[in-house]
């Protein structure tokens, strides 16, 4: 990850010594390090994530830097705590975690970020002013002074462990290997690169071809993704702002994998104007959206959290689009109307190890049991959604996940406990792998996130 041009040069000493005598509360080099260092606490303490972090905290000017922080902090998490903990005498007490996370950002400026070794140290050290906690500034300049004078020694003995190495806590690494012996080492590397961004065009404004061209007419270097037709993959990711068209509705975010919802509903959809379709776990919208953009549907979308299902509204208003929204629990059935629905997409809540490199905060937050139970919730959600869809109709489960607990056999053990439930999930495409009655994606460099899809259809009696 490259530094961001609105890096601030490090103030002079005559203007360090007028700032430190106004508490300091106006230098961006200092301040965006220590909003960092809050906003990580929660997720090396096991107690919150990066979702929705608030950039706006910090000066307009530092807030690519305080996003490169924060999301490549978690990113390298395992190897900058093995680098710690040598680096440091003795650990810090529980009450210093902000403490401990200045210190891995310090440690992430220097060995991944193009900022100047001086700026790291100086404004990282310095930071711990802004926290209150001035005694750190001399523990943390001599860490990652030490560090800048040993770098390689220190490295090449912590990536003695693998999971260090590829940047993964060992049961993840474990997991993986597990599930996937021929490619999880491939999974970890995309797992440790940003993803890359991708559109998705709406038709109802034209094709991703004339989109691609008005991209190039702003400046902005794109290609056509190669399994999803309404896609488009950015060379580097930009501000949607920039995108033409985005504020009108044009073109949203969303990635390649993700859009092949629409390939598969599809063909159940495109004959039947009006149907009537579930989208249940529908928050943040972008499979809702896009089903939208292309049939004429009676959409009702539902979701457990009020605050996502806000976003899915906002995401509809942009797109001038509508559906039923509605705050429900896909375990039960107190928001059904009673009329049974003709496509059901159960975009499953799941451990998210597809998209880890979107939320690099699942490295740490994540746990080994949370596997299991994540597939007791997919598994009552599928049961309890399945009546609701009529004799014929099609149901779509999705997960944006790796582990076959979560997906092949979900899907395989669901088959065998409902007599009037057959697996319709298309042999004859270009993307994924077969996985037991549905198609497994794999994170890719420069490609598409991890995900999972089965089609089922319910038999006539």
């Amino acid at each position: 990850m490259s530094q961001p041009s609105e890096q601030a040069p490090r103030p002079s000493r005559q203007r360090r010594g007028r700032q430190e005598a106004r508490g300091l509360e106006n230098d961006g080099g200092l301040a965006v390090r220590a909003a960092a260092a809050r906003a990580l606490v929660p997720v090396i303490t096991g107690k919150g994530s990066l979702t929705g972090l608030d950039d706006h905290q910090v000066v307009a000017r530092d807030r690519s830097l305080f996003k490169a922080l924060c999301y490549g902090t978690c990113r390298t998490l395992p190897r900058l705590e093995a680098l710690a903990a040598r680096l440091l005498v003795k650990p810090f007490k529980a009450r210093d975690a902000d403490v401990q996370a200045l210190l891995l950002l310090g440690i992430h400026q220097l060995l991944y970020l193009r900022i100047p070794a001086h700026a790291a140290v100086g404004e990282t050290a310095g930071a711990a002013r802004l926290l209150g906690k001035e005694w750190a500034t001399r523990v943390l300049n001599g860490c990652l002074r030490r560090l800048q004078r040993e770098a390689a020694e220190l490295q090449a003995e912590v990536d003695r462990d693998p999971a260090v190495a590829l940047l993964h806590p060992k049961w993840l690494l474990k997991a993986l290997r597990q599930a996937w012996p021929d490619d999880w080492r491939a999974i970890a590397q995309a797992n440790n690169a940003p993803g890359p961004m991708t559109l998705r065009v709406n038709r109802r404004h034209g094709d991703r071809e004339a989109y691609l061209e008005r991209l190039a007419a702003a400046g902005i270097t794109a290609h056509l993704c190669l399994h999803a037709p309404d896609g488009i993959t950015l060379k580097t990711p930009c501000d949607v702002q920039l995108l033409p068209g985005f504020e009108e509705g044009h073109v949203s975010v969303q990635d390649e994998a993700a859009q092949l919802t629409s390939v598969l509903l599809g063909p159940i959809l495109a004959p039947r104007p009006g149907a009537r379709v579930l989208d249940a776990c529908c928050a943040p919208g972008g499979k809702t959206s896009h089903l939208l953009e292309l049939f004429d549907i009676d959409m009702q979308a539902v979701d457990s959290d009020a605050e996502r299902l806000a976003r899915v509204e906002d995401a509809l208003a942009r797109l001038h689009l509508q559906a039923r929204l509605t705050h429900g629990d896909a375990t039960g059935r107190d928001w059904w109307d009673g009329e049974p629905f003709e496509a059901i997409l159960l975009d499953a809540p799941c451990s998210g190890s597809g998209v880890i490199r979107r939320h690099p905060d699942i490295k740490r937050l994540r746990r080994p049991s949370d596997i299991k139970a994540l597939a007791v919730l997919q598994g009552k959600m599928l049961d309890n959604l399945w009546p609701l869809l009529r004799e014929g109709g099609t149901l779509l489960y999705a997960t944006c996940a790796v582990f076959p607990e979560e997906n092949s056999e979900q899907i395989d053990a669901f088959l065998a406990r409902t007599p009037d439930a057959e697996a319709t999930t298309p042999e004859d495409v270009a993307w994924g792998r077969p996985a037991g009655a549905g198609r497994q994606l794999l994170p890719e460099l420069d490609g598409h996130d991890g995900f999972f899809y089965a089609r089922l259809r319910k038999r006539k009696a």
